[in-house]
């Protein structure tokens, strides 16, 4: 979690107060409003608020032409209004985790029967997925059959914020929360090797990352997901996400990615990394406009990594061709 409100300066605890009290005051209002009520808001609020965040959308349409190059511009603007829609309704579902069940029926789960004969193998198993629809579903769906270890997530920058959510995750989804890093790395092992569950969303930018292909483009990925599948036998398990109208959702559970691992550790935890980017882009290529789009996914000039790894990347340019397997680190 991020640094507490007690170690702050006064005038970061002033700021950080003045940003989070329209957001709490939104909350107050989507809680009142009631679920669909409260997302429709959040709808209208993405598609058109959210939509006119000039350097942001900037972003995203630069992401989405380079990785739909023959996508008229048209479809893109629809794509992206979309995708703000979709924004818009997720942050205003946070005041409602509580009706987002299996039960209410706005919540289906494909693949349960994976879960469950995986279960019974008493390994840890790695949940990795992206930034799909409303992403915490994974979480919500993870609590509601049964199932507990941790969530690994990048605290919000706003510490009033981030407690907030952090309180809602660890009330609805499984109980632990682990931050990036080294120490969070270390938990993520002995939850795995006790046969635990770890949830992770994969399609970030890590300036720690190898450089591995993304839509034909060099991606920073993190490589923990492989190594630590290689390392415990733990299984990588794909979910993705789709909005299928207002707040219902179908979560859908892929069978474990299969790996052969070839003896050439460094080559393995890249080629596995491949097939975890492999199949985030096969899912947003499904449904482009149910992705997030406003990601720095990829390196530019311009950049300044901060890492070897990431100088390299740089300097590929994107171009996909040519990258070396590097060792990898769990931290």
């Amino acid at each position: 979690m991020s640094e507490s409100a007690e170690q702050l300066p006064l005038r970061s605890k002033l700021r950080y107060a003045a940003e989070a009290v329209p957001f709490f005051l939104f909350m107050g209002l989507f809680r009142i409003m009631g679920l669909n009520a409260a997302s429709t808001l959040g709808g209208f609020i993405g598609r058109e608020l959210f939509y006119r965040m000039g350097g942001t959308m900037k972003r995203a349409r630069n992401n989405l032409r380079a990785a739909f190059p023959g996508m008229p511009e048209a479809e893109i603007d629809a794509t992206i209004r979309e995708m703000c829609d979709n924004l818009g309704r997720t942050i205003a579902e946070y005041a409602h985790f509580n009706k987002l069940s299996l039960e209410s029926g706005r919540f289906e789960l494909v693949g349960g029967e994976i879960i469950e004969r995986l279960k019974k193998t008493g390994k840890g198993i790695l949940f990795i997925s992206g930034h799909f629809a409303n992403w915490e579903m994974m979480l919500l769906m993870a609590r509601q059959i049964g199932l507990d270890g941790g969530t690994v997530y990048r605290p919000v920058n706003n510490i009033y914020i981030d407690r907030w959510m952090a309180k809602r995750r660890a009330k609805y989804g499984p109980t632990e929360l682990i931050s990036k890093g080294a120490q969070g790395t270390r938990r993520i092992f002995t939850l795995l090797r006790a046969g635990q569950c770890i949830f992770i969303l994969v399609d970030q930018k890590t300036n720690e990352g190898l450089p591995v292909p993304f839509f034909g483009r060099i991606a920073m990925t993190t490589p923990a997901p492989a190594a630590l599948a290689l390392k415990l036998g733990a299984f990588l398990l794909p979910a993705s996400n789709e909005r299928l109208g207002g707040s219902r959702f179908r979560m859908t559970v892929y069978e474990p990615l299969e790996f052969a691992p070839s003896g050439d550790h460094d080559q393995d935890v890249f080629d596995l990394t491949q097939k975890i980017n492999d199949f985030i882009e096969e899912s947003v290529r499904k449904r482009p406009s149910q992705w997030l789009w406003i990601h720095r996914r990829w390196p530019k000039a311009g950049d300044a990594p901060r890492s070897r790894r990431g100088l390299e990347a740089q300097a590929l340019g994107g171009s996909g061709v040519g990258v070396e397997r590097e060792g990898s680190s769990l931290s």
